[in-house]
């Protein structure tokens, strides 16, 4: 784990990349701002997570990591221990998380809950959608701190890391740790309500788009040939063909639009 700070002071802010050694949009983004050294008014933590994955060029060594928090720092495994030492490294902030994804190519946030913070913040972001986990977020980073996870496109490419670039300047201004102004904008909401499994198979399809709505009967996958079909309308989240190993994606329900908030 390497950790830089921007600033002078005890950071009540925090920005995370890294934490999956497959995603580099976020770890780019953090060099970005070492190199830049913007002049915050308030002190920002910024840390690369699973330095051992992104050296290998892997999601994760032994565990996933964002499955493993709050972690221990006697663990057997080199990300239990690891989300041990994040958790202690990120009490008392606010975090900004940047992830990137093979299933959607526009932003978009999740987060553990709909606080005060999170619809503050999440309004001024150029996201196309906000996720609330609920209790699927076990093992998650927001163990311990209030987090905002964003996937900032697909992985691997460019534009992730022009998204994620962007987005953390956004957050920074946001929280008020850069001066200039935000966007203020209307985002939808959508909370999971279950994962939808995998059957073992060795070709996977997908047939349908995130967050778009899916209707009662409708084959929305397929896992060699066999169809998958809705039993009730939902909206899907992270589907995709080969996003996971065990699950195809995540369905939701849609909420109220989250419209600009103020205050904590």
């Amino acid at each position: 784990m390497r950790v830089e700070q921007l600033g002078t002071g005890t950071p009540s802010i925090a920005i995370v990349g890294g934490i999956h050694g497959d995603e580099p949009c976020g770890v780019t983004a953090i060099e970005r701002l070492i190199s830049e050294a913007p002049p915050v008014t308030e002190p920002v933590k910024l840390v690369v997570a699973n330095e051992l994955a992104i050296e290998r060029g892997v999601r994760y060594v032994d565990e996933d990591l964002n499955r493993a928090f709050p972690g221990d720092p006697d663990a057997g495994t080199h990300e239990g221990q690891l989300a041990s030492r994040l958790s202690t490294e990120l009490a008392d902030t606010i975090v900004f998380s940047m992830h990137s994804t093979r299933s959607h190519a526009e932003p978009f946030a999740v987060v553990d809950g709909l606080t005060g913070t999170a619809r503050r913040l999440c309004s001024q972001l150029s996201i196309g959608a906000l996720v609330e986990t609920g209790p699927l977020a076990e093992g998650r980073l927001f163990t311990g701190a209030e987090t905002i996870e964003v996937e900032c496109g697909l992985q691997g490419t460019e534009t992730a890391a022009e998204n994620a670039a962007r987005l953390v300047h956004e957050f920074l201004t946001a929280t008020g740790a850069l001066p200039g102004t935000t966007i203020q904008h209307r985002v939808p909401v959508y909370r999971l309500i279950d994962t939808i499994s995998k059957n073992a198979a060795d070709r996977y399809e997908v047939f349908v788009d995130n967050f778009e709505r899916v209707e009662s009967g409708a084959q929305f996958a397929a896992a060699d040939g066999e169809a998958r079909v809705a039993e009730e309308p939902f909206y899907p989240v992270l589907l995709s063909a080969d996003g996971y190993e065990d699950v195809f994606g995540y369905s939701a329900k849609k909420l109220t639009d989250l419209v600009p908030a103020q205050g904590p």
